[in-house]
């Protein structure tokens, strides 16, 4: 992901913020869907045409001049505005599945008293293909394609199962919004392409300001690689030992903690608890 594409993206969320539109708002505005702006903001798109970024400008009411320069000087104003925990943390990374929304075996269930078939042969044929389909080998119909042929049905809508079936965990999303107004934070998950954006949409991970979002099908690596912490810590732009990491497998905390990052457990069972934990260790 290039340099450049970043640096707009960052202008043109800043130039929104300015404006006091929210990305919603600034969407329904400039014609344009959550999804590419949203994409535009965190850089995945590279090069947005000229025409989007002169029908966002116009919008914004600033010029192309403007929001096609460096990075302004309120992006400094609201890093130095935002808190350092007692234990040195200044940017928190959550994970999704598992973390802020609960694990997706009710999708099996469905797709199991939908077509017939043992959730537990559904399961185990999910999972053939889902690394693939989140590391961006895959695009979704290729992943739903070979879902259904795997177990037998002449086509799937894996995204519909698993958007209709995902419930919040309240306690966690509380403290995503809580966290953004004190700390740079982001997403990092294993997920597969567009499953964030719609989640965002449908209200069901909260719609603050993310500072980072690692999306493994972007990134094309998936937890626990290597290459996906070290994509998430050039994003967040700060010291490993600086980063909070909060996931729901130890596998995955494990590879992060060697790289220098603090990292707390999250216990979708008990998420009082696990929630208690992450404020103490966001004290400041």
């Amino acid at each position: 992901m290039g340099e450049k594409s970043i640096e707009l993206g960052k202008s043109i969320q800043l130039a929104r913020k300015a404006a006091g539109f929210t990305q919603q708002q600034l969407c329904h505005k400039a014609s344009m869907s959550y999804s590419t702006l949203a994409k535009i903001e965190r850089g995945a798109i590279k090069t947005p045409s000229v025409f989007t970024v002169y029908r966002l400008a116009t919008v914004l009411e600033i010029s192309m001049d403007d929001l096609l320069g460096a990075v302004v000087d309120s992006k400094k104003v609201m890093v130095d505005e935002k808190k350092t925990s007692k234990s040195g943390i200044t940017f928190v990374f959550f994970d999704i599945n598992g973390c802020l929304v609960r694990f997706f075996h009710e999708a099996f269930m469905r797709i199991a008293h939908d077509t017939g078939i043992s959730s537990n042969v559904i399961e185990s044929a999910f999972w053939h293909f889902n690394g693939a389909v989140c590391r961006g080998d895959l695009s979704i119909a290729e992943f739903n394609s070979k879902f259904a042929e795997q177990i037998g049905v002449e086509n799937i809508n894996w995204s519909k199962y698993y958007l209709d079936s995902i419930e919040p965990i309240k306690e966690l999303q509380e403290v995503v919004v809580w966290a953004s107004k004190y700390y740079r934070i982001g997403l990092l998950s294993n997920i597969m392409p567009g499953h964030i954006e719609s989640m965002i949409e449908r209200g069901i991970i909260p719609n603050v300001e993310y500072d980072v979002i690692v999306d493994s099908s972007e990134a094309r690596a998936i937890k626990p690689e290597p290459e996906i912490y070290e994509i998430a810590e050039q994003k967040a732009g700060v010291q490993p030992s600086e980063i909070l990491f909060i996931d729901d497998s130890r596998t995955n905390l494990m590879a992060s903690e060697r790289r220098g990052w603090q990292v707390l457990w999250f216990n979708d069972f008990n998420p009082k608890e696990s929630t208690e934990r992450i404020r103490s260790a966001l004290e400041f």
